[in-house]
């Protein structure tokens, strides 16, 4: 059975979403993606600065199984890659709510709010059920 972290804004996409301070929230996939897609062995991400759109394709993942796109949780500006990935993309399997984390984006507004606007953990786990 998959983690689900209590705290954290989910999307239908699998993607979590943690206010980080400020306007700034750190994105990544979920540990129930992460068991899907089995061993991670490349990230793509998006390039330092640019803009994201929710629920639109930010990069892509790929496993021993297959490639997915990545998509944005939320809408923004990328801040800042999570590197440690390029080199150790599996960090993804072993922490993905951890060191696995995968983009921090800048957002318009309450980094809370904007979190507290997608799907809570439980609901997530009731759509993953």
């Amino acid at each position: 059975m998959s983690v689900i972290k209590a705290g954290l804004g989910y999307s239908e996409e699998h993607e979590w979403a943690e206010a980080a301070g400020g306007g700034l929230i750190k994105v990544g996939i979920t540990d129930f993606a992460q068991i899907q897609l089995g061993d991670i062995v490349f990230v793509e991400f998006p390039e330092v600065g640019a803009e994201l759109e929710a629920n639109q394709p930010m990069g892509s993942i790929e496993s021993v199984k297959t490639v997915s796109d990545l998509f944005s949780p939320i809408t923004g500006k990328v801040t800042r890659v999570n590197e440690a990935l390029l080199d150790a993309p599996e960090l993804v399997n072993s922490d993905p709510y951890g060191d696995g984390w995968i983009v921090e984006v800048e957002v318009d507004g309450d980094a809370a709010e904007v979190v507290k606007g997608l799907l809570s953990a439980e609901q997530y786990e009731s759509f993953t059920s």
